[in-house]
């Protein structure tokens, strides 16, 4: 039994058993399926919320279960070392934090509940824009305060799952770029109820990718958002969505962490049965050390994922961990994707192995929801006080 984890303590050890027990419903026949097709997991996603688990984060007050982020993180992870993806539904997690921390009661009290028990998704993030990228501070969509809502015009890429979202977190200029003192002023966050702004002023296009991740691009035409849905103060949007940005990135760490783990269980189990030349290649040092390379450097990762988590269920400032997490877990992922492809040959690229989908899959982390170089930039500028580079 190869050991992954290191979780004899582990306090979420019953969440981590019920998660796997949940996915194993959907092995990897269900997920080929769908990525065929490039379909949306919806039994799967239905599935994760009646059990609560896309609540996780969610207060007890407003019906969720109050858990810590690290409980979100275990989740997560475990979904991806199951061979399961939670890509389709992780946002959830962490775009209400935005609303959780920064909205007014009366939102809270309307969203929420609803949230929690599933009667509402709010799994779509409207940030990047095909200018400005990465670069939030430039972005150009602009809401115009008209009385009593806002008018939006503009255009958003890579805002996933929007199709299947009832709600939207949209970013937002109201003061133009040129009339702000700083760069970081004058953004908005708006609450975006998709099911009346769809076909009234928001359009959406579907793009196909290389993996099957259900993102689009979004175009805002004299969009109407009442005033009611601004989040927090008007100008002050970039702020809020930076909180939420920590969260983020450690959560999609567990799932590289998760990822890799797959991986390396996949190919140990192959290497122990696969015989060739007489004798299992596993036997083979030029088989076991990428596996136990791969294997140290995952567990390397995984444990500045629970150093993020451990500092942000405290309070406490986790920028760099959290940052060098996603960084490190990423690497961690696509070493191990790799890896497992070369140990498997010719049957890493064939379709009812699940590597190749995984594969797919796990190497959009290297770029979302951050670029790897990026954050080298952040570590660069902000730990090793390096000039700005950017």
């Amino acid at each position: 039994m190869l050991a992954t984890g290191g979780h004899q303590q582990d306090p979420f050890e019953d969440i981590r058993t019920a998660v796997r027990e949940l996915c194993s419903r959907f092995p990897g026949e269900y997920w080929r399926a769908l990525d065929r097709d490039r379909a949306y997991p919806t039994e799967f996603v239905k599935a994760l919320t009646d059990a609560g688990y896309l609540a996780a984060l969610i207060p007890e007050e407003y019906g969720g279960s109050g858990l810590p982020l690290s409980a979100a993180a275990a989740i997560l992870e475990e979904i991806h070392a199951t061979g399961c993806n939670g890509a389709a539904c992780h946002a959830q997690m962490y775009t209400m934090g935005t609303l959780l921390r920064h909205g007014s009661p009366e939102q809270k009290k309307r969203y929420l509940p609803d949230i929690a028990r599933g009667a509402l998704r709010l799994q779509a993030f409207g940030v990047t824009e095909p200018t400005s990228g990465t670069d939030t501070l430039s972005l150009r969509t602009m809401a115009v305060r008209e009385g009593d809502h806002f008018v939006v015009n503009g255009q958003k890429i890579w805002t996933s799952r929007i199709e299947h979202s009832d709600l939207m977190l949209l970013l937002a200029r109201t003061t133009r770029r040129e009339d702000v003192v700083r760069r970081s002023d004058g953004l908005s966050v708006f609450i975006v109820d998709l099911r009346e702004a769809k076909g009234h002023g928001l359009t959406i296009r579907p793009i196909r990718t290389m993996m099957n991740h259900a993102t689009t691009e979004v175009f805002f035409d004299n969009l109407k958002v009442p005033a009611e849905n601004l989040i927090g103060e008007e100008g002050k949007g970039f702020r809020y969505i930076l909180s939420g940005m920590n969260a983020e990135r450690i959560l999609i760490a567990s799932e590289c962490i998760g990822d890799a783990k797959w991986f390396i269980r996949k190919a140990s189990d192959y290497a122990r049965q696969r015989v060739l030349f007489g004798r299992p290649i596993g036997q083979n040092q030029g088989v076991q050390f990428p596996i136990a390379r791969a294997y140290a450097q995952m567990r390397a990762a995984e444990l500045m994922v629970s150093k993020a988590a451990a500092l942000y269920d405290a309070g406490r400032d986790c920028g760099a961990e959290a940052n060098m997490a996603k960084l490190l877990a990423a690497d961690a992922s696509w070493a191990a994707a790799d890896m497992c492809i070369q140990i498997h040959g010719g049957f890493g690229f064939a379709e009812e192995f699940d590597i190749e989908r995984k594969f797919r899959e796990t190497r959009l982390y290297q770029v979302a929801p951050i670029s790897t170089n990026l954050i080298l930039s952040y570590l660069a500028e902000h730990v090793l006080g390096l000039p700005r580079s950017y």
